[in-house]
């Protein structure tokens, strides 16, 4: 073998070839899956939680787990008026302080459900008193063991380093959950429906998005209330996939220093959903556009430059399930146009051990 031929790059493969984008694809079986195999685990949980209403929720994950913690607090606090707040697994791990955490309900978020951090401190919350739920795509995990509950996400395997599926299935466990819990008939309904739409998201054209970063550096991803989990988990994706600096910032916040930064060309995608944050986001958007910027903005019915179309949903808690299918499409396209293997990040691995 010449050993200068050991060395070379193996080449990319087709974005339509990817592991991730396959993975994407079948998250929308995945989902439907998943939503008619845990309406009876979901059943045992809410009667669980109205036996024993929690005095507030704490979350804890990493990662893209931890974006979809985020998603889970907008819900539980719109929904059921239950202030969630994010554990800080070091606080147990390494400082070794005991929380005071009975009565509450303590949601661990994991594909793997082997992290370190993350069953340490699921274990220091339970001898704390709270009730551990995990929502974990290995059900046979050190993870699962803790848990008073487990609620699968039913992903299947997930082999693309970059976490789609089981992300997706993260949120759609959250939004059932929720939709259980308060007996709320349109938001299941809207629940139900999102199967076929992410079928039709999967269809969007989301090139120019793609057409447009090939050569970027820098960028900002901009969503608020429900938006805003998706916007972090796209700048992850950003920065996992394609080797792009890109920062996930709420509409309120951007404009608190970070505006400062956008100048003339600086890209942003901005994420809607049709409720109460869409008309102060989209004048954001309108005032960095009017600096110069170069601005998409994804929504359903949107009618401006640089509108990146999606799929209208019947509750808008569901936006982010049903648009974060379409990103993740695109982003697996940009990632290869950048020449960068999506399914294989330098120096990432699937399972990241933190202590």
């Amino acid at each position: 073998m010449n050993p200068a031929s050991a060395l070379q790059t193996p080449p990319l493969p087709a974005p339509d070839a990817t592991m991730m984008h396959r993975e994407t694809r079948e998250a929308i079986d995945a989902v439907a899956h998943q939503l008619a195999r845990n309406d009876e685990a979901m059943g045992r949980l809410v009667g669980m939680l109205h036996k024993y209403p929690p005095r507030f929720v704490v979350t804890c994950a990493r990662g893209s787990s931890d974006h979809a913690a985020t998603f889970a607090k907008y819900v539980f606090e719109t929904q059921l008026g239950l202030v969630t707040a994010s554990a800080s697994p070091s606080v147990s791990s390494i400082y070794g302080s005991r929380q005071k955490l009975d009565g509450v309900l303590y949601l661990a978020i994991s594909q793997s459900g082997k992290s370190p951090d993350i069953v340490n401190h699921a274990k220091a919350a339970r001898r704390a008193g709270a009730r551990v739920v995990a929502l974990v795509n290995v059900k046979e995990s050190p993870l699962a063991e803790v848990a008073h509950m487990v609620i699968p996400l039913q992903a299947g395997s997930e082999q693309s380093v970059a976490a789609t599926k089981s992300y997706l299935c993260s949120l759609s466990a959250i939004l059932h959950l929720a939709s259980r819990w308060k007996d709320d008939a349109a938001l299941t309904e809207a629940l139900a429906a999102v199967p076929e739409q992410m079928r039709a998201a999967w269809t969007l054209d989301w090139s120019p998005l793609v057409d447009g970063l090939v050569d970027t550096r820098n960028m900002f991803v901009v969503g608020r209330g429900f938006g805003l989990a998706a916007a972090q988990e796209a700048a992850l994706k950003f920065k996992e996939t394609c080797g792009l600096h890109a920062e996930g910032f709420s509409a309120a916040e951007v404009k608190h220093g970070p505006m400062t930064l956008v100048g003339p060309d600086f890209p942003l995608l901005f994420l809607t959903q049709q409720d109460d944050t869409l008309q102060g986001t989209l004048e954001a958007a309108a005032e960095f556009r009017a600096r110069g910027a170069r601005v998409w903005v994804a929504g359903a019915d949107l009618a401006m430059p640089g509108a990146l179309p999606a799929c209208a949903v019947r509750h808008p808690a569901c936006t982010p399930l049903v648009e974060m299918l379409s990103f993740y499409k695109a982003v697996n396209a940009l990632a290869v146009r950048r020449g960068r293997n999506p399914d294989a990040p330098p120096h990432l691995n699937k399972v990241t051990s933190t202590v």
